[in-house]
């Protein structure tokens, strides 16, 4: 059975579904996101899924044949934490992170509470790493 992406662009508003964030703070932080990563990428916010807003957009394929596309940069509203998609495999990431203010990272997430918590600059800095990171990773054909 072939692989089907759950997470994919659509043409869902990001506005509608910023404001559909219950918590008031939460939803400043999602706009203050949303001018940081459009300023910062250059692209328009897109809706990926159901709750990711996605900027610029890539393809990738694995070794395995997996493949598919993702969105360059992106973060998400959630109700216990905001989560920020940065690229995963980025070695530099980490040296970033270390300044980047009050957060906890996963494999692919850095999760924060909220923007206050945070460095905007260094939050600039892992947007464009990542974007760079991935263009180079995946360049496209």
């Amino acid at each position: 059975m072939a692989y089907e992406q759950k997470t994919k662009q659509n043409d869902r508003s990001v506005i509608a579904f910023i404001e559909e964030v219950d918590h008031p703070k939460k939803r400043e932080d999602a706009y203050r996101l949303l001018d940081i990563f459009t300023e910062t990428t250059g692209y328009e916010a897109k809706m990926w899924g159901p709750s990711i807003i996605g900027f610029g957009s890539y393809h990738y394929k694995y070794k395995t044949g997996h493949e598919g596309d993702a969105p360059l940069v992106g973060f998400s509203p959630r109700k216990a934490k905001i989560s920020l998609y940065f690229a995963t495999g980025d070695p530099g990431r980490e040296e970033l992170l270390e300044k980047f203010g009050k957060h906890k990272s996963g494999k692919a997430c850095v999760y924060i509470n909220k923007v206050d918590d945070i460095d905007e600059e260094v939050l600039k800095e892992l947007i464009l790493q990542s974007v760079t990171f991935l263009q180079r990773t995946f360049p496209e054909e």
